[in-house]
């Protein structure tokens, strides 16, 4: 293999590690998804902190709905989430529901990993359409959009 196909092989372990960090940590920016939810209860998720602002919840729901949408851009399908889609209602507001919803988007982005893990060299190049970002760009902004909301959550969670 050529040096420069090590390098884009290297340029997919970076994108499977930072997009990794982003739920997990660490980060030398602050606290990763998971980190911001410790100790988040079902209760505190769906305070509505801000009016008008998302729940901690529904971010969550969110996350895992973007995280999905790239796994799909990744497998070739053009696809973009509906309003309803994109920020899924919280329908039920337990614990058992928090932990199940919470247990989805960490699968989820699992799931996305593997994918980036599962990309070759060539890939990182490629867009689903004219008009999308090459995969390379649309894996590093899944990483940023889950940073975005860990923010977010760290916000809207002190009390």
């Amino acid at each position: 293999m050529s040096s420069s196909g090590k390098g884009r092989e290297r340029e997919i372990e970076r994108l499977a590690d930072e997009h990794r960090r982003a739920l997990r940590g660490p980060s030398w920016h602050g606290p990763s998804v998971l980190q911001v939810l410790d100790g988040v209860r079902a209760e505190t998720a769906s305070r509505r902190a801000v009016p008008g602002a998302h729940t901690i919840w529904e971010i969550v729901r969110h996350i895992e709905v973007w995280d999905r949408v790239v796994i799909r851009r990744i497998e070739g399908e053009i696809f973009d989430p509906t309003p309803e889609q994109d920020w899924p209602p919280v329908l039920e507001s337990d614990e058992a529901s928090w932990t199940r919803d919470v247990a989805a988007m960490v699968a989820t982005h699992e799931e996305l990993n593997a994918a980036i893990r599962g990309l070759t060299p060539d890939a990182l190049d490629v867009r689903a359409a004219e008009n999308r970002p090459e995969l390379s760009r649309l894996v590093y902004g899944a990483a940023h959009h889950e940073l975005y909301h860990a923010g977010q959550i760290a916000i809207l969670r002190k009390d």
